[in-house]
């Protein structure tokens, strides 16, 4: 259904009542469903609009950045958002995942040769975004102009600082290799963890998974070898495999760089826990708003599928596997597994209750093995390595490299690498981080930090100590001058938007979160401050015991650190 509903937004700009009926009478679904899934996602619309649309980012990293003048800006020289006159026009967004080039827009145009393409650092203000809608590049971003090797290396630099440095295991080839050359790939060590595996066979792929002690980069942390095994172990047939691309959480954007850097990576770590637990067809749930990573990963299947690497007897080891690419329409809850599931399937994208979990009953009601894009960029190093000694890295609890994305008030944002167990400290000094008023940890789902917890080893036990998580790898800098109590307004709105509104305790207690920020931060409480934050307390206290899943569980976590960690009540604007 979403491949349909994609096709008709890119042509005409929007979803007419006459394109849903057709997409109802050809894939047989009654309107009503359609309709409801129509109008979930953020980037499709049920409503005329101008074939060029500028999606404005206002999400917290772009707000440190000048995202909310950006927005002021264009309302004084386009209009209202969504304004419909004219060729144009221009709305807000949620976070774009280019938090460390912010701020960020992502421009679409309609038509017979449909064009997305991203603009950022926005620094020109309102007439670079003029500029970039009366000339839309065609369809590509602009980094696919870095043609030689000191070109790729620059313009990557502002993204991964730490390019060209020795010992990087997940990010050695940013900048360094050609993402688009399969070649290249494999002058690497590309595919020879795939050689290895196919040699020592799929039961002995699991064993070194496991002895690495890989835990999921997503944000549960779930041991990835007991998930493969489970799978590998399930009668019911045929397995799926997915890679949750669908990087949503404000602040992240790991996933799109290595997608957009190091494709062939994506592609051999899906196809190697597809060959360990007998997938023959993986699907790449890939989010809306990260065109360049569409464009590069759909170049490094296609290659690998020519060279024997995907489809039917792969490498000559007679094994099947190959991907599909589903691409997201702007669905923060769709990062959720389930969610994801029933938006594959052509349904709305609302979680499922568990059990039955995933390994048991997942997409399409079969074993299904989820993992997001860095854990599965982890696995061909693995295998390379050995499993016990990538186990060896780390600490006991944490081990392996980690993937941190640094963004907000700091000289150097990007996206760094660092073994599990580096301070909070150390890696801001990596960044050129100035004096901290407080470091947000792992996204608008995560906790807020202050001062006196910047020497925290970065590790899934350094942070539980604290009270805090690492989540998605989020590290988000705020200085002295940042009105906190507007970033947690903008946090609760994010929510109070992004929630699914299938169970109550989620899309009440959202709604009811952001008034009570509204109200503290105008000074009308209802009754008193005391009052207002007992309330706080007790709205997150119900969403986190009774929210089916993890969006409405953490939806209160980030905003009543800020209120009750750092005593932030108190600030007015």
């Amino acid at each position: 259904m979403l491949p349909a509903l994609h096709a008709v937004q890119a042509r005409t700009g929007w979803v007419s009542r006459g394109a849903l009926n057709y997409i109802s009478r050809r894939l047989t679904v009654p309107p009503a469903e359609l309709w409801g899934v129509a109008t979930f996602y953020h980037l499709l619309s049920t409503k005329p609009r101008p074939p060029i649309v500028a999606h404005v980012c206002d999400d917290i990293a772009c707000r440190l950045r000048g995202g909310e003048a950006l927005c002021e800006s264009l309302e004084r020289v386009m209009g209202p958002p969504g304004s419909s006159g004219g060729a144009a026009t221009w709305m807000r967004s949620p976070c774009l995942g280019q938090c460390e080039r912010a701020p960020a827009v992502l421009l679409t145009a309609a038509g017979e040769t449909a064009r997305v393409t991203t603009v950022a650092p926005v620094d020109g203000g309102a007439e670079q975004i003029l500029d970039a809608l009366r000339d839309l590049p065609d369809g590509t971003d602009t980094r696919l102009g870095a043609a030689t090797p000191a070109e790729r290396r620059r313009v990557v630099s502002r993204s991964v600082p730490q390019v060209g440095q020795s010992g990087l295991r997940l990010l050695g080839r940013m900048g360094r290799v050609d993402p688009t050359s399969l070649d290249a790939y494999r002058e690497s060590e590309g595919y020879r963890a795939l050689a290895r595996a196919v040699s020592i066979g799929p039961p002995a792929v699991i064993e070194e998974v496991v002895a690495s002690k890989l835990v999921g980069r997503g944000g549960a942390a779930f041991p990835t070898g007991r998930k493969w095994d489970a799978v590998a172990k399930a009668e019911a047939r045929p397995h799926y495999l997915v890679c949750n691309a669908d990087e949503s959480e404000p602040g992240t954007f790991k996933d799109r760089l290595l997608m957009e850097e190091d494709p062939f990576a994506v592609v051999e770590g899906m196809t190697l826990a597809g060959y360990a637990t007998g997938c023959e067809r993986g699907f790449l749930y890939l989010r809306g708003e990260y065109p360049l990573a569409a464009e590069r990963m759909a170049g490094a299947i296609a290659a690998a599928r020519a060279a024997g690497l995907l489809g039917d007897n792969v490498m000559g080891a007679g094994f099947t596997f190959d991907i599909e690419i589903r691409r997201g329409a702007g669905a923060y809850i769709c990062g959720e597994e389930t969610a994801l599931f029933n938006s594959i399937e052509g349904k709305r994208g609302e979680p499922r209750n568990k059990p039955p979990f995933p390994v048991q009953v997942g997409l399409f009601g079969r074993p299904t093995v989820v993992n997001n894009v860095e854990t599965l960029v982890n696995v061909p190093a693995l295998l390379r390595e050995g499993g016990a000694v990538y186990g060896g890295i780390g600490t006991g609890g944490s081990t392996g490299p980690k993937l941190f994305c640094v963004s907000g008030e700091v000289s150097r944002p990007g996206l760094y690498e660092a073994p599990f167990g580096i301070t909070l400290r150390q890696l801001l000094e990596l960044a050129g981080a100035g004096p901290v008023r407080a470091v947000l940890l792992g996204g608008a789902a995560g906790v807020f930090v202050g001062p006196a917890d910047l020497d925290v080893a970065l590790t899934f036990e350094g942070t539980r100590a604290i009270g805090a998580t690492l989540g998605s790898g989020v590290v988000m800098v705020f200085g002295a001058s940042v009105d906190l109590l507007d970033i947690v307004r903008r946090i609760a709105e994010f929510f109070r938007d992004e929630s699914c509104g299938q169970c109550v305790p989620c899309r009440v207690g959202t709604v009811r979160q952001e008034e009570l920020l509204a109200r503290l931060r105008a000074r009308r409480p209802l009754g008193s401050d005391g009052q207002e934050l007992a309330l706080l307390k007790d709205l997150g206290q119900v969403m986190r015991d009774a929210s089916i899943c993890g969006l409405g569980q953490t939806a209160s976590s980030a905003i009543e650190s800020a209120i009750f960690r750092l005593s932030i009540a108190g600030q007015r604007s």
